[in-house]
């Protein structure tokens, strides 16, 4: 039996699990679980880089103390935040948070120098603004002295790493979150770094996902009381972890949805997509395991939902559980109200009833009771991804008849269903805990343990069984109606 620590860390909490391999199969045993998130000073967001270390320590502790053969630590976090490091080792200040305002005016300057279709040809990442590009020139502003001689940064997981190791490189996958990566090539792009004004000898190596980089440092060794483990750069930016556990069917093409509070929505490709077509429709490039792109776009997940029962209990005073709100959906007329899921209005928090009613209203739909607010989020949602499909075809050029769905939005049965009949595609749902399995599959392939991509994902298949969902109504006028009405409601 191989074990293996997985880091994994979310915006909003984090968790250290041990996953053991045996037999072909995986199991995973949660060993720590924190809060995360950021911290204001000064009316700037951070991040606590002391809090967060000090936590990742007592989750790798406890995982040592139960499993003191563990064979290596890897860690995996969200994109595009990033630490600067001194040549003395430590950090010129705590990493800024990605919701920071101060990237507010950063794309216009980035595009006065760089043009944005440009900009997509080279690096092939979507226009939001926390990339790290952004980041960097508003860093830049402010802090100049930051990017002296001999100041190198490393991307949130690589710092962390870092901290255990003193490896001082930047992963793939995480450094394709930056803008600043030559999508085709794969390296740092010294065009575009030249030409936004920032210096090369900021930007450190690349190392590819599945490396083992270093050994846990000596006194790192000394205060767990264990041996000097391996420490492995996996696919970092956790989509990049949680696609490579996608349980796909071999020698298919296939759709994958990283479903939480976001619905991550992509496929798999050999090569990026660099069109100005692809930049218009909002679809990015970023870095997978084994040399493939992850070609995907963001959706509004399962937070209108969450924003809803949070506006339901705030009202009544009390929880709804998620079986009644899944009943009241079921129970509803479908199809009767859509909305657009990534309109603006629904980004913010609170009033989520009144925001939907209002749209319904506004379009000429009538206004929605508690149950048919439901029904619809549900329902949009489903087009939603029927849109995306469709639009992944175009550019991409594959048609697609498979919709892998993984994380803990899995779970939600009613909208998997719904899902499944309005795409007019089988869906596999889960497994839920899709990050954490990729990290340590990417370990065991650093080690030599698991051979490579395609034998990560059979052993996904052989430690997990998901729910497959098979289309259950055939008649599609239905449907193609409502899909109709929702692409006029989405038009730009």
């Amino acid at each position: 039996m191989k074990k293996f620590i997985a880091v994994d860390l979310g915006a909003s909490s984090g968790r250290v699990i041990v996953g053991c391999l045996e037999n072909g199969k995986l199991e995973l045993t949660e060993m720590h679980r924190f809060e995360n998130g950021p911290t204001e000073r000064n009316g700037s967001l951070f991040w606590d880089i002391e809090s967060i270390f000090r936590e990742v320590k007592t989750g790798i502790r406890k995982s040592i103390t139960a499993h003191p053969d563990a064979e290596s630590i890897g860690i995996d976090t969200w994109g595009v935040d990033y630490l600067i490091v001194k040549p003395d080792g430590t950090f010129t200040r705590d990493p800024y948070n990605y919701r920071d305002a101060r990237t507010e005016k950063m794309p216009e300057a980035v595009f006065a120098m760089v043009p944005e279709v440009e900009l997509y040809a080279h690096t092939g990442m979507q226009r939001m603004l926390f990339n790290t590009i952004y980041q960097l020139k508003a860093h830049q502003k402010a802090h100049p002295e930051d990017f002296a001689e001999g100041n190198q940064m490393l991307l949130m997981p690589d710092a962390l790493a870092y901290l255990l190791c003193g490896c001082r490189t930047c992963e793939y996958t995480e450094a394709s979150t930056t803008n600043l990566l030559d999508a085709e090539k794969r390296t740092w792009d010294w065009e575009i770094i030249d030409r936004v004004g920032l210096p090369r000898s900021f930007f450190p190596a690349l190392t590819p996902p599945s490396t083992v980089v270093g050994k846990l440092s000596p006194e790192l060794a000394a205060e767990f009381g264990c041996k000097q483990i391996n420490i492995c750069k996996v696919g970092s930016h956790d989509t990049a972890s949680a696609v490579a556990a996608v349980p796909a069917p071999a020698n298919k093409n296939w759709i994958y949805i990283s479903f939480g509070t976001w619905a991550l929505f992509g496929a798999e490709l050999d090569k990026p997509v660099l069109t100005p077509e692809s930049l218009q429709a909002g679809f990015t490039n970023e870095g997978g395991l084994n040399g493939k792109i992850r070609y995907l776009t963001n959706i509004i997940g399962m937070w209108l939902a969450q924003e809803l029962k949070a506006d339901w209990a705030r009202r009544d005073g009390e929880k709804m559980p998620w079986s009644v709100i899944d009943k009241m959906a079921v129970e509803s007329e479908g199809l009767k109200f859509l909305i657009d899921p990534n309109a603006p209005e629904f980004l913010a928090p609170g009033d989520m009833a009144g925001k939907i009613r209002r749209f319904c209203e506004r379009t000429g739909q009538g206004t929605p009771n508690d149950a048919e607010t439901i029904r619809c989020v549900y329902d949009s949602l489903g087009l939603c991804f029927r849109a995306k499909i469709d639009q992944m075809s175009r550019l991409s050029g594959n048609t697609y008849d498979c919709l892998n769905i993984v994380g803990g939005g899995s779970n939600a049965k009613v909208i998997m269903q719904i899902a499944t009949d309005i795409c007019n595609v089988r869906v596999i749902a889960g497994p839920v805990e899709a990050t954490a399995s990729g990290n340590i599959l990417s370990q065991a392939m650093a080690c030599g343990e698991v051979a490579d991509l395609a034998a990560a994902r059979d052993i996904v298949r052989a430690s997990v069984t998901p729910d497959i969902y098979e289309v259950r109504d055939h008649d599609r006028a239905k449907f193609d109606a409502a899909y109709e009405r929702f692409l006029k409601l989405t038009a730009k």
